[in-house]
């Protein structure tokens, strides 16, 4: 396992249950895809995705780093996050992103973008620890890569017939919507409708609500992903604008 910078769980708890790394080796490449598959398809109901290998794998998966987060008594992934760096970007003629979405006006930020996505915690993980422990090293990582910009999409469940997502995307303010000269354009748009009068009851996802909370910008409409039943905001983050009060998990990462 390539450690980042001893990056582990003793950072955050003094129980030291957690170890931080990248996969190294095509057996821990296939522990991230057997803990996505478990989570994106079984755990979503996702039948129309399910194969033999149970494993959730893509092109991408080869040209991307994967960081993952180890439950030191068992050995087993818990958590992982698949990173696109724009060295990586550039060899495979695309990010993941533009599959969903037509990304033109950030072409001038291309060799400065990482793209974060598959985000990915096992159930029985999601007390908090691990998805920051995720970002401390998502943090580190875009050091190494002296990257600027975080790019990628952050899903949310049609399961309701898309009353929360709609609730989610209506609910952005103006300091979640990025400048025009940052915005994308879905390729298959979900449509969104008029905002609606009175506020609705929103949940919004811990994965979203933490790349809100930390300044990140969502930069258009959704896009409707029909293979797994949701939409796809695309979301971009300036380091330069993280919020000081979400920030730590990063500046400590980038200061290491």
């Amino acid at each position: 396992m390539r450690q980042l910078n001893a990056v582990t769980s003793e950072n955050l708890s003094s129980s030291s249950r957690f170890t931080l790394s990248l996969a190294s080796t095509p057996e821990e490449v296939r522990e991230v895809q057997r803990l996505r598959y478990q989570v994106f398809v079984e755990g979503m109901g996702l039948d129309a995705l399910a194969n033999a290998e149970r494993l959730d794998r893509d092109e991408f998966d080869e040209h991307c780093d994967h960081l993952i987060v180890r439950d030191n008594r068992t050995l087993q992934v818990v958590g992982t996050y698949r990173l696109l760096s724009p060295q990586a970007a550039r060899r495979i003629g695309q990010y993941y992103s533009e599959q969903e979405f037509e990304m033109a006006r950030l072409n001038h930020l291309r060799p400065n973008m990482v793209e974060a996505g598959r985000a990915c915690i096992h159930p029985d993980y999601r007390s908090g620890a691990v998805i920051m422990l995720l970002w401390s090293g998502l943090a580190d990582y875009l050091k190494r890569k002296n990257s600027h910009y975080l790019i990628g999409c952050a899903s949310v469940s049609l399961a309701d017939g898309g009353q929360n997502a709609l609730s989610i995307y209506h609910a952005l303010n103006d300091n979640n919507i990025a400048p025009a000269e940052c915005r994308v354009r879905p390729r298959l748009p979900f449509p969104v409708g008029e905002r609606p009068a009175e506020p609705q009851h929103v949940y919004i996802p811990p994965l979203i609500k933490g790349y809100l909370r930390s300044g990140a910008w969502v930069c258009g409409e959704p896009a409707w992903d029909p293979d797994f039943n949701c939409i796809d905001l695309f979301m971009l983050m300036p380091l330069a604008k993280l919020d000081t009060r979400y920030a730590r998990h990063f500046v400590e990462a980038r200061a290491a």
